[in-house]
């Protein structure tokens, strides 16, 4: 007699990713789980996390020597909810033995080393929430007994090739970012994109001494390779290629650091499409494609040294593009058009960096069927709703919401780590006003696909 395969049990939710941003979230359901347990009429949420990862990390490619943050230690993952929280920055630094130290060292603006190490601190600290390697592959709707998606199976595959299954009421994507190449470009040996600068740099030979880099971009990532290289490879010459006419500073004035401020999401949220795209074109400056000024004069006083001393490792390709790179065994030759003249010129280089941004991941790449029943605007983009669940047709009764992808939406913040700590606050708020009353224990709803429903877990 054949056995009826058992549904896995449902989460309140399931977090796609476990960056900061879900982090942050995990953070928020343990102590919304410890508030629930000193007062029962306060109910906790349940929750599992899935990340492709092996362990935590953050952007390990570009935790450069002195490099630090752009933005205030005191927006990190709890503060700005819950200052009592001892998930803070200052937690992380009392625990380490620092506190003191840092006070002394009077900045707001840690090393990127240690404020990763702090994020792998709070990580660890609910490491009990979340499956490591465990990349996830599809959605799967879970429909009840009236035919609607009232739950999602979420498929992960693990190292081995296993697949297991994490069904939940709602799931939250934080995917976060993936590295963006100007069209044509492609990966390579001695092609890279500065996402992976240091693992790439850490894979060379003992023996090598790369003597030319070129480095394509204009923003901080980019003029933070360039420092980077000249620095680490004091016989390389490093060419830095921008369309600009000189890299542009970073607007870090208080008034204009309000576009980062919870308030500024509902002001972004509630305007029209024209004044929305007006914002982001105003305050464009604030982050994108612009560099830390500090880091513009360290570049300017290497070149401008470099030109005293006769021997130019710093080039500077203003106004330029790359027009072709061909590779070849022993090196990449890139050229380099001027945008003013049309004057092409080749640059024999040993590797190529692309610091050239980064993408939002979609999430209807991921939804299969489900995508369906997402809602788009008039320029094809998903529509989220305030409290950053995606809007849907009636179909689907479970929440499917963002953590990042959302620019369009709610604002210049959407990717950042400024608003992290309020955005999680705002979700589980959401999630538990949708799920008041929900048992928490496995139910028993029709799943598409009763025998592919049924896989490990």
């Amino acid at each position: 007699m054949t056995s009826t395969p058992q549904p896995p049990p449902s989460h309140d939710l399931v977090g796609i990713g476990f960056g900061p941003s879900n982090v942050a979230l995990a953070i928020g359901l343990r102590e919304q789980r410890e508030r629930s347990a000193a007062e029962p009429a306060t109910p906790g949420l349940s929750g599992v996390f899935l990340e492709r990862q092996a362990e935590f990390g953050w952007h390990r490619g570009m935790l450069l020597d002195d490099a630090t943050m752009q933005v205030s230690f005191l927006k990190d993952l709890v503060t700005t909810r819950n200052p009592a929280s001892d998930f803070g920055f200052l937690s992380y630094l009392h625990a380490a033995g620092r506190l003191h130290d840092f006070i002394n060292h009077k900045t707001l603006f840690p090393l990127r080393a240690e404020f990763h190490d702090y994020l792998a601190w709070c990580a660890d600290r609910v490491g009990d929430q979340v499956r490591y390697g465990a990349e996830v592959v599809a959605i799967e709707p879970v429909r009840d007994e009236g035919g609607r998606i009232s739950q999602l199976d979420v498929v992960a595959r693990t190292g081995d090739g296993a697949r297991h299954r994490s069904r939940g009421r709602n799931i939250v994507f934080a995917p976060g970012l993936t590295p963006r190449l100007p069209e044509g470009a492609r990966l390579t040996e001695r092609v890279w994109h500065n996402e992976y600068l240091l693992q790439r740099l850490a894979a060379l030979d003992t023996a090598a001494d790369p003597r030319t880099f070129v480095v394509v971009g204009a923003g901080q990532s980019a003029a933070e390779c360039v420092d980077h290289l000249y620095r680490r490879f004091p016989r390389a010459r490093v060419h830095a290629v921008f369309s600009r006419f000189g890299y542009s500073p970073s607007d870090d004035s208080p008034f204009a650091n309000r576009i980062f401020d919870p308030g500024a999401v509902d002001a972004f949220y509630g305007a029209s499409a024209e004044t929305k795209a007006e914002i982001m074109g105003y305050h464009r400056n604030t982050n994108y494609s612009v560099v830390d000024p500090d880091l513009i004069d360290t570049l300017y006083h290497a070149a401008y040294q470099d030109k005293v001393k006769g021997a130019e490792r710093l080039r500077m390709h203003n106004t330029s593009r790359v027009a072709d790179v061909h590779e070849a065994p022993g090196g990449v030759t890139v050229t380099v058009e001027d945008l003013a003249s049309g004057k092409h010129t080749a640059v024999e280089a040993d590797y190529l960096v692309y610091a050239t941004g980064y993408s939002s991941a979609d999430p209807r790449d991921l939804l299969g069927e489900v995508a369906e029943h997402v809602v788009c605007d008039g320029a094809g983009r998903p529509a989220v709703e305030r409290d950053y669940r995606l809007a849907t047709s009636d179909e689907v009764t479970c929440g499917i919401y963002l953590q990042g992808g959302t620019e369009h939406t709610h604002g210049i913040s959407s990717s950042l780590l400024s608003n992290v700590a309020v955005r999680v606050g705002e979700i589980l708020d959401a999630i538990s006003a949708r799920t008041a009353g929900t048992p928490n224990t496995a139910d028993t709803p029709r799943a598409a696909g009763a025998a592919s429903a049924a896989g490990g877990r």
